[in-house]
């Protein structure tokens, strides 16, 4: 093998590359992802020392009214032990893992996605990237069924620094909504942070109430206009749907706005 062929490979031309592809489309936190790792190589043979994918979001930084994104990698798992790659050699690796509740769903563009890197030895790691759809696990949606039907509007997601409420990871994913009709003159904005567990889920509900005269202008003036409580519901009581869910916020709601 030439030298020169050598020296392309170290720089990542003509080095091995490698392809992941998952077996579904859509996935749900919990869930367990598979897939193929499709691996060819390239122009020499080489080492490679372990084969990684680590499943990664982005969250938001906020430090002195300054916001920053940041990576977070969730979760790594290893594929592959070391091994001799030939020359032009193609392999299929499978993997399976499941992911943790944590992972964020992917809506209003939150990306997550799996990096998946060789590990070669005085060379360019060959990489890919690989974009997820991930939606909400069955408990969430029959909270955001119970928070439809009390006329509150889905606006934005975001995962945003909180190391406290994280639970292994540095973030939380708020989801926000807007009030219909029937709390538009109270409540400015509804969030809810979701802590999901294998029986059931941990909500904080988060009240941004509508300020009105004075006592509405210092609440604002001194941040004191939000207004938050948890609600747990255990796996048997979201079985009975979205109308007991939403019986259960409303009256958690009032209390918040009185």
């Amino acid at each position: 093998m030439s030298f020169f062929n050598k020296i392309l490979a170290s720089a990542g031309i003509g080095s091995a590359k490698v392809d992941t592809l998952v077996d579904q489309s859509v996935y749900v936190p919990g869930e367990e992802l598979s897939g193929i790792m499709r691996i060819k190589g390239g122009k020499i043979d080489q080492e490679i020392g372990k084969i990684d994918i680590e499943l990664k979001t982005e969250y938001i930084v906020e430090n002195d009214d300054k916001k920053t994104t940041t990576t977070c990698c969730i979760a790594r798992v290893k594929v592959s032990d070391g091994f001799h790659l030939k020359q032009g050699q193609e392999l299929e690796i499978p993997f399976s893992f499941r992911l943790p509740l944590e992972t964020p769903v992917t809506h209003a563009k939150q990306p997550v996605w799996l990096d998946t890197a060789l590990d070669i030895g005085m060379a360019l790691d060959p990489t890919d990237r690989d974009s997820l759809k991930i939606e909400p696990h069955p408990y969430m949606s029959t909270v955001f069924e119970a928070v439809h039907l009390l006329g509150f509007r889905f606006r934005s997601s975001t995962c945003e620094s909180h190391p406290k409420l994280g639970r292994g990871v540095p973030y939380v994913q708020e989801f926000e909504f807007t009030p219909g009709s029937e709390y538009a003159r109270d409540i400015e904005e509804l969030e809810l942070i979701m802590q999901l567990e294998p029986e059931g889920v941990h909500v904080l509900v988060e009240v941004d109430r509508r300020g009105r005269g004075l006592s509405g202008w210092l609440e604002t003036a001194f941040d004191m206009d939000e207004r938050h409580a948890w609600l747990s519901l255990s796996r048997q009581e979201l079985s009975y749907g979205p109308d007991h869910i939403a019986d259960a916020l409303e009256e958690l709601i009032d209390r918040q706005i009185r």
